[in-house]
């Protein structure tokens, strides 16, 4: 039997999966809490300066009076002034660490296995996390923020292929879904952590923990057994998938699966980054998919800077922007299993939809009317975190299981590329007021414009194999099925 088959005996979704799935995907509620925590430990409360009379030379730290008693690394490092722009620092070498981990443990983990990377890289998460914590002076703590965003990126990427790869198929979308879904959950339960627990390195500790509890529970999991599959290890594959069927309550159910087809040799069928450029279907595939991404993150980010511009709690503020997207994930999920929307058709409606909510926005006033500029950024913000929910799905099926890691891991990179640029956009007003939602606008359009040259997936077999992807017969079922 094949792969596919296999799942439909064992179980493609049973009760084993389900727990670990659900491990899988509380680790989002951490991985939400390391990448928002800048925006409460590095808070900016009002000040003023008291100028000291005598020597106009008085060290800065001498003069400032915070107005708020807000703890954060500004107010114990007096990052204000000249050296207010180390806070924005910290929060892009967190990303450009996730950049790095994306691009050297995605393809990492195609070669040697998902469970070693995976784990490896959440304990030195952990690890430096309680490092950024403990952090005796701001380089050290800066440090800490680039050496955790690697490790972020190496291990969120895994785990979100892990969830797909523990259940059969037509049980991707809904992982995928529920992964982004709790990762919003934990951006308003990270807000919730931080009113309670203010002082910043108490903070920062707290929000570490659940990342050491929950990888106690990791290295229970077993390695993927797609991955095993793929690269030719089909008897440790079986031994996975009849340990599947067991917890599952079906007994000790024969898995005989069929030999892996490779025309390469062993040592040569290690297909790398390498692959996604050389092979003619995977390079077209991957250029659209990098600007899908880039473009989601841009849009996605941008809207999050510009509508945070509004003055209230910043607590609340965080919350809003973490629950706003929840209704995105059931919308998506009804529309993505629908024949006549599926992946391709959804994806690029949404992030359509994106656009032209960021084009309102520039007619509008931004009051507190339904059709405030605030408002519309909102739906913006709802309707292109539908967009990135069914990208990381729609992306998983488009790359076979032997390089799916590190399609995933390219994507990404382009991904952390627009959350990197994102903050530079708003500074575009200097030209003119709606510049910067011209370039949301441009970039959500065009993306769902190029998106549309994808094939649809929905329904369809995922390759396992680079030479399954270029064979003529599934080429074949790729092609929309015409109605006569």
């Amino acid at each position: 039997m094949d792969l596919e088959e296999a799942y439909q005996v064992v179980g493609e979704f049973g009760r084993h999966q389900k727990r670990m799935v659900t491990i899988l995907v509380l680790l989002q509620i951490y991985m939400a809490c390391q990448t928002m925590l800048i925006i409460l430990v590095g808070a900016v409360p009002e000040y003023h300066i008291e100028r000291v009379t005598g020597d106009p030379h008085d060290d800065i730290t001498q003069s400032v009076k915070f107005t708020k008693d807000v703890s954060s690394i500004v107010t114990e490092w007096y990052l204000i002034k000249h050296e207010a722009y180390k806070v924005n620092l910290a929060g892009s070498l967190f990303f450009a660490g996730v950049l790095i981990g994306n691009v050297l443990f995605g393809p990492l983990s195609d070669k040697i296995g998902r469970k070693p990377v995976f784990l490896t890289s959440l304990f030195f998460e952990v690890l430096f996390g309680y490092g950024t914590a403990l952090a005796p002076s701001y380089e050290v703590f800066a440090v800490s923020r680039l050496l955790v965003g690697m490790m972020n990126g190496g291990m969120a990427l895994v785990c979100f292929v892990l969830t797909q790869e523990y259940v059969g198929k037509s049980y991707w979308a809904l992982t995928g879904t529920l992964t982004n879904m709790t990762f919003a959950v934990g951006i308003a339960l990270f807000a919730a952590l931080g009113y309670y627990v203010q002082p910043w390195r108490n903070l920062a500790a707290a929000a570490n923990c659940p990342g050491l509890l929950l990888f106690l529970l990791c290295v229970t999991l077993p390695e993927s057994p797609r991955w095993l599959y793929s690269r030719g290890q089909t008897e440790k594959a079986e031994d996975i998938l009849k340990d599947f069927a067991v917890r599952n309550g079906k007994g000790r159910i024969p898995v005989k699966l069929r030999r892996a087809v490779s025309t390469s040799t062993p040592d040569a069928s290690s297909p790398g980054v390498f692959q996604l450029v050389t092979h003619p279907i995977l390079r077209w595939r991957t250029v659209v998919l990098m600007y899908v991404w880039y473009a989601c993150s841009l849009v996605y980010y941008g809207l999050t800077l510009s509508a945070s511009e509004d003055k209230g709690n910043r607590y609340l503020s965080v919350a809003m922007y973490g629950l706003v997207e929840l209704p995105a994930y059931p919308l998506c999920m009804y529309f993505i299993n629908k024949q006549w929307a599926g992946r391709r058709k959804s994806m690029a409606n949404f992030l359509a939809f994106a656009g032209v909510s960021c084009l309102l926005t520039m007619f509008t006033s931004n009051g507190r009317s339904l059709l405030s500029a605030t408002s519309l950024a909102l739906v913006g913000k709802l309707m292109v975190s539908a967009a990135f929910n069914i990208v990381y799905v729609y992306t998983s099926e488009l790359y076979p299981t032997v390089i799916r890691n590190a399609g995933l891991g390219v994507c990404s990179m382009s991904c952390r590329v627009g959350g990197i640029l994102a903050p530079f956009v708003p500074s575009m007003k200097s030209l003119h007021t709606s510049m910067p939602f011209m370039v949301f606008c441009l970039s959500g359009i065009s993306a769902g414009c190029l998106g549309l040259l994808l094939p649809e997936t929905l329904n369809k077999p995922a390759a396992e194999t680079l030479d399954e992807l270029s064979s003529p017969t599934y080429q074949r079922i790729l092609q929309p099925q015409n109605k006569g």
